[in-house]
């Protein structure tokens, strides 16, 4: 089998993959996309222009003072990282926690105590995990389980209520959702073709879990990847279904319609507007890796990419939209996430409860520390795990790099979802680029520019210029 294609190559297939990887459209439909997008999410104080000199950028609709929200990017798509659903429950859809404070505490502690939860090992950045001593404090097992079940109640927890656990549509324990609507929409738009619940054929189910199996043991951003391939592929049939009720309900003798592949175009497009590169051309290079040794680097991390594939493949191939499935396709978008991806994090309420005890009078605090103390004992210094994964944000990813940038991409301690959330970091005018940093920017000239190289650019910010050496 030819490694960069998962079906007979032929010219039509390879034009449809160079198709899928061709520059975004014009200015004017890009234009007009993005305006779809932001009236979507009701961020009227911004607009994404494009221009000759970097391509697309974000501008200011208005004036924001220091401090002010900019705006909140709703995911197009994203994932918790696998190794962190061990500490942290949350909506698979919209990353809220949900449960409650007895839930969290209960099952993490539970978990920990079979030697699974993650905020107990040590990472390298080649992912692999070495254990630490596991805390021999952590209560009775029946204790955990009560908060589990909701038969033991913590004090004050009700000041913290989260939305309850809805389960997966398709009966897999893996997803779990805030809200019917959450569920829904999520099972739409990525999961119904990632779904390993017992409503799931078992060949099919049983070639997704290798897939995922893989991925939790190599790199998370595979299923990542898998998601903006389900989005499409869902996307597209949609598209054709109403193709197909608009010819039932308006017949036209012209043969009009849009062919299946002009469909697929039009599925991909959200995915299409991300800033892409082959994953193994644009990854960098880890500090333990000699540069004589890059283009061997490369080429594993490529041969890992053509493995995910094919197991990907062996679960959800349609071929309709065979294209998606190609190795060059399927870089592509992994690379998209390595470049424009901003981190997924969401603020444990846990932390908040803790807080909230701690801030009791004397009295009120010594009660609950009675009962709450042994469990923050058993939970350590890390008692406050956040949600964290890897998304792709339409809007934030059209920001320019600055290394003196007038807007932060962090979280806010009223944000609860997996939103990106743009603050001004200084007043910035109406009319002006919104621009934020990819990097470090209190790093010195020299790394900057290095670590700026992997991003395929050298950065002409104001200050990159006042520094540069003469």
């Amino acid at each position: 089998m030819d490694r960069n294609s998962p079906c007979p190559l032929d010219k039509e297939y390879s034009d449809h993959i160079s198709a899928l990887l061709s520059p975004p459209p014009p200015p004017q439909s890009v234009q007009e996309y993005y305006d779809e997008v932001i009236e979507a999410t009701k961020c009227t104080g911004v607009r994404v222009s494009c221009s000759s000199r970097h391509g697309k950028g974000v501008y200011a609709n208005r004036d924001f003072t220091k401090d002010e929200l900019i705006l909140k990017d709703q995911i197009l798509v994203g994932a918790q990282h696998s190794s962190n659903k061990v500490d942290c429950l949350v909506c698979s859809y919209c990353y809220r926690f949900i449960g409650s404070i007895e839930l969290q505490i209960g099952r993490r502690l539970y978990l920990q105590s079979l030697g699974l939860s993650t905020s107990k090992h040590c990472h390298d950045d080649t992912g692999s995990s070495s254990s630490i001593n596991m805390n021999e404090n952590s209560p009775p097992e029946e204790v955990l389980k009560s908060l589990i079940n909701g038969n033991l109640s913590l004090p004050y927890t009700s000041q913290f209520a989260l939305p309850p656990v809805i389960a997966c549509p398709g009966g897999c324990e893996e997803e779990h959702y805030c809200s019917q609507f959450c569920a829904e929409s999520d099972w739409t738009s990525y999961h119904s073709l990632l779904c390993t619940g017992s409503n799931t054929g078992e060949s099919r189910r049983s070639a997704l879990l290798k897939f995922i199996d893989h991925a939790n043991g190599t790199n998370d951003i595979f299923l990542v990847a898998a998601k903006a391939i389900s989005f499409t592929i869902l996307r597209y049939k949609k598209l054709k279904s109403l193709q197909g009720v608009e010819n039932e309900q308006h017949p036209t003798p012209d043969n009009s319609n849009k062919s299946d592949f002009s469909l697929l175009l039009e599925a991909w497009k959200p995915v299409s507007m991300g800033f892409k590169k082959r994953w193994w051309d644009c990854i960098a290079l880890p500090d333990d890796v000699d540069t004589c040794d890059e283009a061997s680097f490369r080429m594993e991390i490529q041969d890992l990419a053509f493995i995910s594939l094919q197991l990907l493949k062996d679960a959800i191939f349609d071929i309709e939209c065979a294209p998606l499935f190609s190795l060059e396709v399927y870089g592509n978008i992994i690379g998209m996430f390595e470049l424009n991806n901003l981190d997924l994090v969401v603020a444990s309420p846990v932390e908040d409860y803790f807080i909230y005890i701690d801030d009791l009078s004397q009295r009120e605090k010594e009660e609950a520390e009675r009962v709450t103390q042994p469990f923050l004992e058993a939970l350590g210094d890390e008692y406050s795990v956040s949600c964290q994964g890897t998304a792709f944000f339409p809007i934030q990813s059209c920001m320019n790099h600055s290394c003196c940038p007038n807007a932060n991409a962090f979280k806010r301690d009223e944000d609860k979802d997996g939103h990106a959330t743009i603050i001004a970091r200084q007043p910035i005018s109406e009319g002006e680029e919104i621009t934020i940093s990819y990097i470090d920017e209190d790093l010195p000239y020299e790394e900057r520019q290095a670590l700026l190289a992997d991003y395929g650019f050298s950065c002409m910010c104001p200050r990159c210029l006042k520094e540069q050496p003469k």
